[in-house]
């Protein structure tokens, strides 16, 4: 898996499980009482706590994997495998989407930096990365802030995405995501199967 690694590549996969355009709409309906100069000021200090907690997996992720004596085709048909769950969750996201999981109303750490930035499907995925990129561990944070960044960008714009798109147009980005993942999910997952019978 190494010698195929991609900054941009691994980025582009990094921003589809954060799915920043997925969680526009929930967070304009976490802060849907807070006037836009605050809301503003509020996505950039959670995407920031997001971003700490981010890389405290990123540095402490791998060393946690190496406790269980985890080889990297394991990890690699595991992360496939949390792909693949990701990617058919934002294809099908059911009767009430994904809303469900940001019942607080509190936007200070929880539920905007923390499930919505780092939730659980974005640090394993860090944890697999780290494990399986070993070789490429500075490419990999840089590919890390690139997707953040973007991610952010996006929360930032949140309101005037949701004028200019509005629910179904997001809907319909957030699938096509969706399928871009499953692809991946299952070359990863083939990947990992080589690197075992190999």
């Amino acid at each position: 898996m190494g010698a195929e690694f991609s900054i941009i590549g691994t980025a582009v996969l990094l921003m589809f499980i954060l799915d920043p355009f997925g969680n526009v709409p929930l967070l304009l309906a976490i802060l849907k009482d807070v006037d836009n100069k605050k809301k503003k000021f509020i996505i950039i200090r959670e995407s920031v706590f997001g971003l700490v907690i981010l890389l405290i997996f990123f540095f402490f992720g791998e060393a946690f994997l190496n406790i269980f004596h985890l080889e990297t085709a394991s990890v690699t048909i595991a992360g496939g495998i949390i792909f693949f769950v990701i990617a058919l969750k934002m294809i099908f996201p059911g009767e009430k989407g994904n809303i469900a999981l940001f019942g607080v109303d509190d936007p200070f750490v929880v539920p905007i930096a923390i499930p919505l930035i780092a939730g659980p499907s974005a640090l394993a995925t860090i944890m697999v990365m780290t494990k399986s990129y070993g070789d490429h561990f500075w490419s990999l944070f840089i590919s890390v802030i690139i997707a953040w960044s973007i991610s952010t960008l996006i929360l930032y714009m949140s309101p005037f995405l949701y004028k200019l798109l509005r629910e179904k147009g997001l809907s319909a980005l957030e699938k096509l995501m969706g399928m871009l993942l499953l692809m991946l999910a299952v070359q990863m997952f083939v990947d990992g199967i080589r690197g075992l019978i190999g």
